[in-house]
């Protein structure tokens, strides 16, 4: 079995320069520390790095990425790598050097993502996916789909093995 990565609109409104996670949730610090906190625990857990945070950023120009390097064969690295940028390290993964920086740690063309940044020619890939999710009612990511089950939210091994054998019927 395949994973199939879909892209879905996290938070677009988001502007280039991002948004303070406090502006976005409307939270007081007690609140938003909470949060984070039990993210941090989760993360844990699971083994996933998981660096302090008080921004969050666009995400639209990745996920046309994370189509193109697909296309490469190289969609699970560069969705690692962008995880790694965004929730290990804090980088803004809205920003066109940020992007062409996990292409290269992904083993990507940067010339080629570089004309992908620029043609936008990915755009309807994401709108596609976009618009399925809302048909799936996917509200949070990640969501695993197989078949008719799903899960939402990050997962223990034990919990995406089931879900897989699920599908499997």
């Amino acid at each position: 079995m395949n994973i199939r990565y879909r892209a879905f609109p996290l938070h677009p409104e988001t502007p280039e320069e991002g948004q303070s996670l406090q502006s976005l949730f409307g939270a007081d610090n007690a609140r938003l520390e909470g949060m984070l906190a039990h993210l941090r625990h989760t993360a844990d857990e699971l083994g996933l790095p998981f660096a302090a945070r008080t921004m969050t950023y666009n995400s639209r120009l990745a996920q046309e990425l994370g189509q193109w390097a697909a296309g490469h064969g190289r969609e699970g690295q560069f969705h690692n790598a962008a995880f790694h940028a965004y929730f290990a390290e804090g980088r803004n993964v809205a920003k066109k050097e940020v992007l062409l920086d996990i292409c290269r740690a992904s083993g990507l063309p940067v010339d080629e993502a570089e004309e992908v940044l620029t043609s936008r020619s990915f755009a309807g890939q994401v709108d596609a996916d976009w618009q399925l999710a809302r048909r799936l009612g996917v509200t949070a990511v990640p969501t695993f789909i197989v078949g008719e089950q799903r899960l939402v939210g990050a997962q223990p091994y034990e919990a995406l093995e089931w879900l897989v054998r699920q599908g499997r019927g």
